[in-house]
């Protein structure tokens, strides 16, 4: 699985050119990517800049010598690359299962090209069979979490080493599990209306282009609108 998504990620990396400012993703399969783009600035030269989604990616594009920027310091950014947790045919996804959805929304939404890398084992017909994350405000959260139990929605807070997961934006994240999303529109558009939420795994209509690695080669997706 690491080698069909490295050859996603090294694909996905064509798109980006000398002088371009780019988002660099998070997660396993954007890793490789960032990689790709770390070993093209040591040995061809490529000038970019990079804005990254997650401390970890900063700490990775760092080691690698890609000069960085703020997400504050940007207006554009011409191609941003990163992962999904789930793909429907409709280009809607989910993102956040590495706790970055916050930071990988605000890079995505001034970016021209936006290309998610995944393998074909993230392709679904229906979103919802992973996790919803949904980061939300300490203040005030078990009150949402009590909230989301009342509409059906099975949530949990984040857990890690027995602790509340908590987000490089000091916030904590509640994962619902629907198991099916009948209208990832109509969800998006309730949770940007819920106050403590500060933001949601569903990226609606924001992809222009899926790179799948499969068994059978690396296969690219592209939206027609």
């Amino acid at each position: 699985m690491d080698e069909l998504k490295k050859i996603a990620g090294v694909t996905a990396a064509q798109y980006v050119k000398d002088g371009m400012t780019v988002g660099l993703g998070t997660g396993s399969t954007a890793y490789f990517f960032v990689e790709e783009i770390g070993r093209r600035v040591k040995e061809e030269g490529l000038s970019v800049v990079g804005v990254t989604t997650s401390s970890q990616t900063t700490a990775q594009a760092e080691s690698l010598g890609i000069p960085l920027k703020s997400a504050d310091d940007i207006d554009v950014i011409d191609v941003t690359v990163d992962g999904a947790d789930e793909v429907d045919p409709n280009f809607n996804g989910i993102k956040g299962g590495g706790g970055a959805l916050l930071m990988e929304k605000i890079v995505a939404t001034p970016t021209k090209d936006y290309i998610w890398v995944v393998d074909e084992s993230k392709l679904v017909d229906t979103l919802g069979a992973f996790k919803l994350p949904v980061e939300v405000v300490q203040y005030g959260s078990e009150r949402l979490l009590r909230v989301f139990e009342a509409k059906g929605y099975k949530p949990a807070f984040r857990q890690v080493n027995g602790k509340r997961f908590v987000t490089d934006m000091g916030n904590f994240i509640i994962d619902l599990d629907l198991g099916k999303i009948a209208d990832a529109d109509a969800l998006a558009n309730e949770l940007d209306h819920t106050v403590g939420v500060v933001e949601h795994g569903l990226f609606n209509g924001m992809v222009n282009k899926v790179i799948v690695a499969g068994k059978d080669g690396v296969q690219i997706l592209e939206s027609d609108k």
